[in-house]
């Protein structure tokens, strides 16, 4: 909530401690809850108004009393001191104590490596040099004021900006955080406060990021308590966030605007000579078609220029080596220069050409192509180099999706219209119109991949009414849900680019049930990527409780997890969609995924969040359903080849409260008896381990409602014996059932 105190808690003035506090001597090792220094006064208790039917009635205070609720104070700045004799609090402690007081539902955040950070390649124009400077404290050489605001426009490397700062002019043992913001409107009581820590943290989300005059106020209080820690926070808000005139500094709080990005120019060369293209970046400098391409881009603009130029790069070196023969064909290949002035140009004008007045037959004098032929642009700009036959089937079947009655490859047509068809142009000739060409094996040559990104925005861009169908037919190419898979990779382009709430709806729509691998590989790019992954994680959140995406998101959140090298924050937002969709699942198909899922995890790092389920669910902190089912996950995981939950379970997890509460539950009773057999069968070869589980488990069995769930156990039990002969089943039976009530409730699978 805005505004909460980091305090620790304290009685309001005029509350009486509690009785037992201020009865009980510290020097035992008890704690006051109040925080006293000598020379205070002790304040007494309010006269009670007049009539108040709660008021107690009055008691003269004690002279003894008083003398015992006075503390005895040591104060002290070394965490070694050694106390004798009786002190009450030790204020050096408490201080520590104020910092502990608010360790939950804390925003998570990922340590930047500063020596790492610092090596990257990092480019300041004469703008970033005048707002670095109003940020700094000439004197101390660190930010001015605890909390540096930073508002610019999107995409302008204003976070890059932020934590450049913090490493450069922080002390270099002090933790540089990259926060993620986790929530659905900016808190002060979500923000993590450490002694010399330097936070940085990212507002942007249209929806959940937007910001308040209440927010930067408690945002000021927030700064009193960094500066007594030594710590700073740098908040990088998205210009069209900061839209409210009461927005601005405050004390602590110090806002920049940061207007335009660096040169994309010296970006690009930055950053190409960093990974090793020194001789590439002396190319491009020398290209002033490519260079000029490269004026005015956004910071993350030129660092995909970058990634574009060394595409054009290798994609040149690798064709420069294949026989000329290969392409069935003798003219020399494209330089390199005009490959890369190629791949850095964004074809909006040659497009403009292609994608004029639409006429229905190609004339020499018009560059627009026919409808059928853009089609045929559109899935080569997808499919790159491919056999001329599932070219031909990739651009009928997108004809067909935009409602156009194409003649699919190998289907026979009616003899009126065969005249017509064979009266067009033929599939060579229309492929060397939109920019292709055949080889010798029959297999279209198009390995330009900057163009067909290229290609794919405009149509994006310029016909809405293209979209939801270039959508279901980037589904219905896509051979795999390998993310190196054309139709993936574009889908995944198109999603990063354009993603919003709307995009992520009509995508999840049209893919949830047919195409659920599909959905889940582009998702998984969109949630690392740092531009859209807080809406991607949202969409998640809400098909969390949809039975028909439970596949695509089981499967991404299982593949987060088991990601050793995941953040925290998203191996938790992983967590909280699976724990969603074991709460609201109303098929038990779906269920079991989750299980299977969790059974995953078992044995990778991610087991240690199965046991925060289960702490969580006998907390009650967590659904009930996801604790119950990591319980089960649990049960198949080993240490020292017994089971890891009779062993050495996790601290915090009673085991046999959980196993009682399973049995007691039709939905889980027949998954954790079969478990439990599993324990016992593993266990009747050593007559010691045979016994500790025995007895760690009739306790369970012999509480409320247990009768029917022990006669199932014990009905699983009986072809298992002990190494000493005696039937498990007939063990646990006359352990369990009262000797009287033998006749009446006979054992299973046997006499009484």
């Amino acid at each position: 909530m805005p505004g909460a105190s980091f305090d620790p808690p304290q009685h309001e003035p005029g509350t009486p401690a509690d009785q037992h506090t201020a009865q009980h001597s510290n020097g035992a090792g008890g704690w006051l809850t109040r925080r006293w220094r000598p020379g205070t006064d002790i304040p007494s208790p309010p006269a009670p108004a007049l009539g108040d039917p709660d008021a107690p009635s009055p008691v003269p205070p004690s002279p003894s009393d008083a003398v015992q609720n006075v503390p005895q104070v040591r104060e002290t700045t070394s965490g070694d001191t050694h106390l004798h004799g009786d002190v009450d609090v030790v204020a050096g402690v408490i201080e520590e104590l104020i910092l502990q007081t608010r360790k939950q539902d804390l925003l998570d955040g990922t340590m930047i490596d500063r020596k790492q950070f610092l090596d990257q390649p990092f480019v300041r124009s004469t703008h970033w040099d005048s707002v670095w400077q109003q940020a700094m404290d000439p004197h101390s050489g660190c930010p001015r004021q605890p909390v540096t605001i930073i508002v610019a426009p999107r995409s302008c490397g204003s976070t890059t900006f932020a934590l450049r700062l913090l490493t450069e002019h922080t002390a270099h043992h002090a933790p540089v955080v990259k926060l993620d913001a986790d929530w659905n409107t900016p808190s002060r009581g979500r923000l993590p406060l450490e002694k010399e820590h330097a936070y940085q943290l990212d507002l942007k989300h249209p929806e959940n990021d937007q910001l308040s005059a209440d927010f930067l106020d408690a945002l000021s209080q927030h700064a009193a308590y960094l500066r007594d820690c030594r710590s700073y926070l740098a908040l990088t808000v998205a210009q069209d966030l900061w839209t409210d005139h009461r927005l601005g500094d405050r004390d602590g709080v110090h806002v920049l605007r940061l207007q335009e990005p660096p040169d994309a120019e010296r970006v690009v060369t930055a950053h190409l000579r960093a990974h090793g293209y020194d001789e590439l970046s002396t190319s491009l400098l020398s290209f002033p078609k490519a260079t000029a391409a490269l004026r005015g881009l956004t910071a993350v603009a030129a660092m995909q220029a970058a990634r574009t130029a060394v595409m054009a790069w290798e994609e040149h070196s690798r064709l420069s080596r294949r026989p000329a023969w290969a392409d069935g064909q003798s003219e020399p290949q494209m330089n390199l220069e005009a490959r890369i002035t190629a791949a850095l140009t964004d074809w909006r004008d040659d497009l403009d050409g292609l994608f004029g007045d639409m006429t229905s037959l190609r004339s020499p004098d018009s560059r627009s192509l026919p409808v059928e032929d853009r089609c045929l642009l559109i899935a080569l700009a997808v499919c790159q180099s491919a056999p001329m036959p599932d070219v031909a089937r990739s651009t009928a079947a997108l004809l067909e999706g935009i409602g156009h009655a194409p003649v699919l490859p190998g289907t026979t047509t009616g003899s009126g219209l065969i005249p017509s068809v064979l009266a067009g142009r033929g599939l060579r000739r229309r492929i060397q119109d939109v920019g292709a060409r055949v080889d010798m094996q029959d297999t279209v040559i198009f390995d330009r991949p900057t163009y067909g990104r290229a290609v794919l925005e405009y149509v994006w861009d310029n016909y809405d009414v293209m979209r939801e169908p270039l959508l279901a037919w980037l589904l219905t190419t896509a051979q795999s849900a390998d993310p190196e898979d054309r139709a993936v990779d574009a889908l995944a382009q198109l999603t990063v680019r354009h993603g919003t709430m709307d995009y992520l709806a009509v995508l999840g729509d049209l893919a949830r049930t047919s195409h659920p691998e599909v959905l889940g590989a582009v998702m998984e790019s969109a949630v690392r990527n740092e531009h859209i992954g807080r809406l991607a994680w949202e969409a998640l959140y809400r098909w969390a409780g949809q039975d028909d995406y439970a596949p695509t998101v089981i499967a991404l959140c299982r593949r987060i997890l088991e990601d050793s090298s995941v953040t925290t924050a998203h191996a938790k937002r992983a967590m909280v969609r699976l724990r969603r969709v074991a709460h609201t699942a109303g098929d038990d198909t779906v269920r079991q995924q989750v299980l299977g899922a969790f059974e995953a995890l078992v044995h990778q790092p991610a087991a240690q969040r199965l046991a925060d389920e289960v702490r969580g669910w006998q907390q009650g902190k967590v659904s009930a359903r996801s604790g119950a089912l990591a319980f089960l996950a649990l049960m198949s995981a080993e240490h020292d080849g017994t089971p890891w939950l009779v062993s050495a379970p996790p601290p915090g997890i009673n085991v046999p409260r959980a196993v009682r509460d399973l049995l007691s539950s039709a939905e889980t009773a027949a998954e954790v008896i079969a478990r439990l057999t599993l324990w016992i069968r593993a266990s009747v070869i050593d007559s010691g381990a045979y016994t500790r589980l025995r007895d760690q488990l009739l306790p369970a069995l012999r509480g409320y409602n247990m009768f029917d769930a022990g006669m199932s156990l014990m009905q699983e039990l009986r072809d298992i014996s002990t190494t000493e002969g005696v039937s498990v089943a007939a063990d646990y039976y006359d352990h369990l059932v009262d000797s009287r009530l033998h006749r009446v409730f006979p054992r299973p699978g046997g006499d009484t």
